[in-house]
């Protein structure tokens, strides 16, 4: 598949065969992913593959903190749907950043962040575009940050930025285009 097929195919998958991913087809994704363009060669992403349990322990987590808001009568959005669509897949990947190296002053931190966001999100849109090409519904979920400090002390990386998850699956839906602005609508031309 070329890039602009993969392009214009990506869709956002909320329905998943629970078909296993070949470990190889998940390794291939990563490899291709570690290619996104990064800011000064840093390359801070970081990835943790969920499968199994810890995969639906994520989706748990999930549920219960939609539970808990909405007890509270706070808006959940879209985070109990997610966690729902997620139970349907085989796995989900979380997207982290690595912490600033010791070389960066504390007050630069956020500054340091801001850009490493830019090249994660890179990467992650080169994970879709690359899973789209594999055959694989994908699903970008920032929903992960209602629970940010929970999932980071679970997985073991308080030190990381939580970034979003992604949640990888075999479609078992083929959900059309979304409405997209034109290019014209949202470009402005100076020469």
């Amino acid at each position: 598949m070329d890039t602009l097929t993969a392009i214009a195919a990506r869709r956002s998958i909320r329905r998943f065969r629970p078909d296993p991913i070949p470990r190889e087809t998940i390794e291939r994704l990563l490899e291709a992913t570690v290619r996104a363009p990064s800011a000064k060669n840093v390359q801070p992403w970081r990835f943790v593959v969920l499968e199994g349990e810890p995969h639906r322990h994520l989706a748990q987590l999930m549920l219960d903190r939609a539970q808990e808001l909405k007890a509270r009568g706070l808006s959940i959005g879209s985070l109990e749907g997610t966690a729902r669509a997620m139970l349907t897949a085989p796995l989900t990947i979380l997207v982290l950043n690595a912490p600033p190296p010791a070389a960066i002053p504390p007050e630069a931190h956020d500054d340091w962040n801001f850009v490493m966001l830019q090249s994660t999100g890179g990467a992650i849109q080169t994970l879709l575009l690359a899973a789209t090409d594999l055959g694989l519904g994908s699903l970008w979920i920032c929903d992960v940050g209602m629970l940010y400090e929970e999932v980071l002390e679970w997985v073991g990386r308080r030190d990381h930025v939580l970034v979003a998850a992604v949640t990888l699956g075999y479609a078992d839906e083929a959900p059309g285009p979304r409405p997209r602005k034109p290019w014209q609508e949202v470009t402005e031309w100076r020469e």
